[in-house]
């Protein structure tokens, strides 16, 4: 019997921001191979988990949700300390919570780099940068004491290259005020990639791996179609991603497919870095 380098059956799995678009497809994807899955998010709302996960996911005994704010450390040692004791040590750690802002965000978080409220930018460092430090440091530390372990930390094209402003500039020709992409996301992801590095490095010997997953901008209804429009204009594919699209890159980063690999990027971004 061949072996299936991207089994993933009883492997425990927690995924941060995992009732959000690309979260809860790793969830959903994870559960669907046999894995159990703490879903680990801000807040927990019924509507939003009947939208995102079917009946016969939310009945399943391997999927678990728990209110986490990984900017609090006391959440994640709780939450953390609760899958251990329901499930053992996770051997995966999906490190996706993040937040952004769109282009429909108001211009007093979307104007000129010089006016950038200081504010935001804390906010979107705490969140983006610190929960992720926060959560290697709460479910990593017991990795490394079980000898084993993957955590895959959720890049950006914007975090790995500056974002392409002119994309935006139909929301001044709309309305008469600009849309700049704010600093602070892009800040916030390019510190990920040395995290990544760094981490990789320190628990190299004790059998955790860390890598990156570089995603490009993903679907969603509720876009602004002219956003749309520009933004596969500049991307060679010619489209943005599907929700579900990543689902490979996720699994074989966290299966012995990718047992030899650690301190990586994984870009999968529909050739967005090719140009």
């Amino acid at each position: 019997m061949i072996e299936d380098l991207f089994d993933v059956t009883n492997k425990t799995v927690v995924v941060t921001g995992g009732l959000g678009q690309l979260g809860s497809e790793f969830a959903k994807e994870f559960l669907r191979r046999g894995a159990r899955v703490a879903v680990f998010n801000r807040t927990i709302r019924q509507q939003v988990i009947q939208e995102r996960f079917t009946q016969e996911e939310r009945d399943s005994s391997r999927l678990h949700f728990y209110t986490v704010d990984i900017c609090k450390k006391s959440d994640l040692q709780q939450a953390v300390s609760k899958v251990t004791l329901d499930w053992g040590i996770p051997d995966v750690l999906v490190n996706n919570a993040s937040i952004d802002t769109q282009p429909s965000a108001p211009p007093e978080v979307s104007g000129p780099f010089e006016m950038f409220p200081e504010e935001v930018f804390r906010e979107v460092v705490e969140v983006n940068l610190v929960g992720t430090f926060l959560c290697a440091q709460a479910v990593g530390a017991k990795m490394a004491e079980a000898g084993r372990g993957s955590i895959i930390n959720i890049g950006s094209i914007y975090g790995m290259l500056s974002p392409v402003q002119d994309i935006y500039t139909y929301k001044e020709e709309q309305t008469g005020i600009p849309f700049i992409k704010p600093v602070a996301y892009s800040a916030s992801k390019s510190g990920i990639y040395n995290l990544t590095r760094y981490l990789a490095t320190y628990w190299a010997k004790k059998g955790v791996r860390v890598n990156t997953l570089t995603p490009s901008g993903v679907y969603r209804e509720t876009q602004d179609k002219e956003f749309q429009k520009r933004y596969c204009e500049r991307i060679p594919i010619g489209r943005m991603a599907r929700p579900n699209e990543y689902n490979g890159a996720i699994i074989f980063l966290s299966s012995d497919a990718s047992k030899y690999m650690t301190g990586a990027n994984l870009v999968v971004d529909g050739g967005w870095s090719a140009w």
